[in-house]
């Protein structure tokens, strides 16, 4: 009897819906024999080259041109291959024990890698490695969706364009024209600023008014104590000047947050973490603490900031590029936003002070320009002497997957430095910015009708 090993390269070769099917899922690190290693290649690099199953004569004259390979090998690849004769088996069977080989084969190799991690005999991941190394693992699965149907599916299609789906707004009117409503869940969200630009004021103003609609809010700090963090939301939500608030008299203090309370039926929860020290997994077990103490979930998290989190895949220390440790780190958030299905707003800093830089681009995007390539909005945050002396604030748009990102390219906002806060400015503050992209948009919205009347199908 046929191994499962052989009966898989065999319909690989012979049986071209397995092969389209289970492909794109089977490792070649799951073969155990390195001889079925090299056939699992072969076979691989053969469609992908010609686009066509190859022979066992391929296979061998293929297997053979290698210079990586021994003779002794070689001659169990030429054995192995004679074993590959065409045996029909039921489609459905086939691929649900290649699922099943392939997920026990994953987790193997997980439990090996882990074990290889506790012992210290890794040199680029930590323990902390571990839980997402045996989660990734257990969710090796076979997608069973084999697409959308452009002609068939446009009624699906039709309700998806007009099914309201679930956002955190903004209490600002351009930063809602540009996400065209508010931050869907499961994204990630970055601002991206200069050394005292404001990164965290943005952070603590959104998070300010997203608790007086009502939500729950995680605030978490690596950058300032909670009381700093609790401090500029104080300034925000109470209207106090930050540099006042030690001034109030408790009995006036306690009787605005007690104002404040019956105003919202959300809860905000600010939790600190040494700088570089907590990773996505601390993240995860404290929503699962949270949940289970406080009964408390939160509608969206803030984290302060990106760039000082910790990767749960690599030692900080590691032999790992700031590319790599950078982009990993917002994988792991943005799986966290996945996961708990909910949005996630975080920062980064640019690689300059950005402080009197009239632009930002992504380029600027500090040690990683893969961050943006995992975010789901990016967007500068920049201010100049000009700008500081009328209060206010540029905001550049950088990447945006939920609307045209240059509709609104540039816009202003209001900011109030010593109250945290930011507004909306009146629409004269946008006229004169270049680039804005607000007129192609209001001659959208003017010709819109027009366009859609001139269609001829």
């Amino acid at each position: 009897m046929d191994s499962i090993e052989i009966t898989i390269l065999k319909n690989l070769i012979h049986n071209d819906e397995y092969s389209r099917k289970v492909l794109p899922f089977i490792n070649k690190e799951y073969f155990e024999e390195f001889h079925e290693k090299i056939i699992f290649e072969e076979i691989c690099t053969f469609i992908v080259k010609y686009n066509t199953l190859p022979t066992k004569e391929t296979l061998t004259i293929e297997s053979e041109k290698r210079t990586d390979i021994t003779e002794d090998v070689f001659s169990k690849i030429r054995d192995c291959i004679g074993l590959l004769e065409d045996s029909p088996n039921d489609l459905q069977w086939l691929l649900d024990t290649t699922e099943k080989w392939c997920k026990d084969r994953a987790i193997y190799l997980a439990l090996v890698e882990s074990i290889a991690i506790a012992d210290g005999n890794n040199e680029n991941k930590n323990q902390d490695a571990i839980p997402s190394i045996l989660s990734d693992a257990l969710a090796v699965s076979f997608d069973n969706q084999v697409g959308h149907d452009y002609l068939e599916d446009y009624e699906e299609r039709y309700e998806s364009y007009h099914r309201k789906e679930d956002k955190i707004s903004f209490d600002l009117d351009f930063f809602n024209k540009i996400t065209k409503g508010g931050l869907p869940n499961k994204t990630l969200n970055i601002a991206l600023a200069g050394t005292g630009v404001g990164k965290s004021l943005f952070m603590c103003h959104v998070a300010s008014s997203v608790l007086l609609q009502g939500k729950n809010v995680l605030y978490i700090t690596l950058e300032m104590a909670e009381e700093k963090i609790a401090e500029r939301i104080d300034a925000n939500l109470l209207n106090i000047p930050i540099q006042d608030i030690i001034n109030l008299p408790q009995q006036i203090f306690e009787k605005k947050v007690a104002n404040l309370a019956k105003k919202t039926q959300g809860t905000l929860i600010i939790k600190e973490y040494p700088t570089a020290s907590a990773h996505s997994g601390h993240f995860k077990s404290l929503l699962s603490e949270l949940a289970l103490k406080k009964s408390f979930k939160p509608d969206i998290i803030f984290i302060d900031y990106l760039n000082i989190c910790a990767s749960s895949r690599y030692k900080a220390n590691g032999n790992v590029n700031s590319y790599s440790y950078i982009k990993a780190i917002a994988e792991e958030l943005r799986g966290l936003a996945v996961e708990a299905n909910l949005p996630i707003v975080s920062a980064t800093q640019t690689t300059r002070s950005g402080y009197g830089n009239s632009d930002v681009d992504l380029t600027d995007t500090s040690e990683s320009f893969g961050l943006p390539a995992t975010a789901d909005l990016m967007f500068a945050l920049i201010s100049t002497e000009e700008l500081e002396g009328l209060s206010q604030i540029m905001v550049k748009q950088l990447k945006n997957r939920y609307h045209d990102p240059t509709l609104n390219k540039r816009f202003v906002v209001g900011i109030d430095r010593g109250k945290m806060k930011l507004y909306d400015c009146e629409q004269s503050a946008q006229d004169d910015i270049l680039d804005s992209g607000q007129e192609e948009e209001y001659n959208d919205k003017e010709d819109k009708l027009s366009k859609f009347a001139a269609l001829k199908f």
